[in-house]
């Protein structure tokens, strides 16, 4: 496999997006009623990292069926480095406490698409 910065540079070359983002895949290290003492924190850091631009997207995942949440989440971050991104995920109250684990991932974005509808005087939002 090529270096990352090689194969970056090839995608966008090409005409891909090429969008660097950094994903973290955080899961449970104790039982649920303790991860529910520390949400509010962790919802507030979150909350303060989406108006700083850093939290793109985040939420939990389900279990193997897709029936069951297992406690586990995905964060998508904008930062500069791995570095930045690393220390986005520690300051996490959960991660910071000792509730949850993750693994930290380089992301590049090259293909898809989405559908963002704004309805302003309904007050509403989707994305497809």
């Amino acid at each position: 496999m090529p270096a990352w910065s090689e194969y970056r540079d090839t995608a966008r070359a090409r005409g891909a997006l090429a969008l660097e983002l950094y994903r973290i895949e955080t899961t449970p290290i104790v039982p649920p009623q303790e991860l529910g003492e520390t949400l509010p924190a962790h919802l507030d850091y979150q909350k303060k990292l989406e108006a700083e631009g850093k939290l793109v997207l985040a939420g939990p995942l389900s279990d193997d069926s897709g029936e069951q949440m297992n406690g586990s989440g995905m964060i998508i971050y904008r930062a500069e480095s791995m570095e930045q991104a690393r220390r986005l995920a520690e300051n996490d109250p959960m991660h910071a406490q000792g509730k949850r684990s993750f693994t930290l991932r380089r992301w590049l974005i090259n293909e898809g698409s989405l559908t963002i509808s704004v309805k302003l005087s309904g007050q509403s939002m989707s994305l497809e």
